[in-house]
């Protein structure tokens, strides 16, 4: 038996832990370890076991048998208590075995830099992912409801962001889980062109036939509506990393590691129209 069959059999075995693999990004990248046919640990509230980030307890079962894990922290690495949640599951990781850890973690975020710093002073092989804002905002979270109403209220004015698709980055986050040129690494990734929420809106009444208008609010309009619908209002400060500028321009972590340019948000419009999510 060869060494290269020796390590396609061990790779083939190897369980990976995917937290919040219900989720945008984690769902996807289950499901494409799955589809290499890597052994998959869903790691959610609901999973078996379960798995509860303010649950220290939970995270030992959801280790056991482990050899790598995709980190995403609910709500945002940016809360209160994320980086402490964040350096603890990664010590308990490599205490349990594993030994490679990618982190999602978003651009321009100086909140989430400290998660990321707690991560990787585990000792642990690791690789941080840094996204831009998710295409699939408008299809599978946050902002399905105002499209599905027609009407994106936010406080964003005229900035712009170059949203990437969530398919371009779990195919980033399974490179990284499997290929070890990436250890070490810290990636950012965007899509292919700025746009503003203006620019949404127009791309999104396209896709779908019917209007859908950006109306741009005041910060303290929407941190009302937060507090009105029981929300945190720390989601309003989020906004700050497209209205500041830090964010506005293009960055190439998804060519670099997948060799190909990422998917555009006119194409993530279409086909998703095409499925039927924003008829109304």
């Amino acid at each position: 038996m060869t060494k290269t069959t020796q390590q396609t059999q061990t790779d083939t075995t190897l369980r990976t832990l995917v937290i919040g693999g219900t989720g945008k990004t984690g769902r996807r990248v289950a499901e494409k370890l799955t589809g290499l046919g890597r052994p998959v640990r869903i790691g959610s509230r609901s999973g078996e076991p379960a798995f509860d980030w303010n649950e220290p307890a939970s995270w030992g079962p959801a280790l056991e048998g482990v050899d790598r894990a995709y980190v995403t922290y609910y709500p945002d690495l940016g809360f209160p208590g994320a980086a402490e949640h964040i350096g603890a599951f990664a010590r308990a990781a490599v205490a349990a075995g594993v030994r490679r850890l990618v982190l999602l973690s978003g651009r321009g975020e100086e909140a989430a830099q400290r998660s990321e710093e707690a991560l990787k002073e585990s000792g642990a092989d690791w690789t941080v992912v840094r996204a831009a804002w998710f295409n699939q905002n408008f299809d599978e979270s946050f902002f399905l409801e105002p499209v599905l109403a027609g009407e994106i209220a936010l406080p964003t004015a005229d900035a712009v962001e170059p949203f990437v698709d969530t398919e371009d980055v779990a195919d980033v986050v399974v490179a990284a889980l499997t290929e070890d040129r990436h250890i070490g690494r810290t990636y950012e990734l965007s899509g292919p062109r700025l746009l503003s929420f203006a620019d949404v809106a127009a791309e999104l009444s396209k896709a779908t036939g019917r209007e859908i208008a950006y109306v741009p609010v005041s910060d303290e309009a929407y941190r009302a509506v937060l507090r009105e619908n029981g929300l945190p209002e720390e989601f309003g400060d989020l906004f700050t990393l497209i209205t500041d500028g830090r964010n506005a321009h293009l960055v190439d972590g998804v060519e670099e590691v997948l060799g190909r340019k990422p998917r555009d948000f006119s194409d993530f419009a279409r086909e998703a129209a095409a499925r039927g999510v924003w008829d109304v």
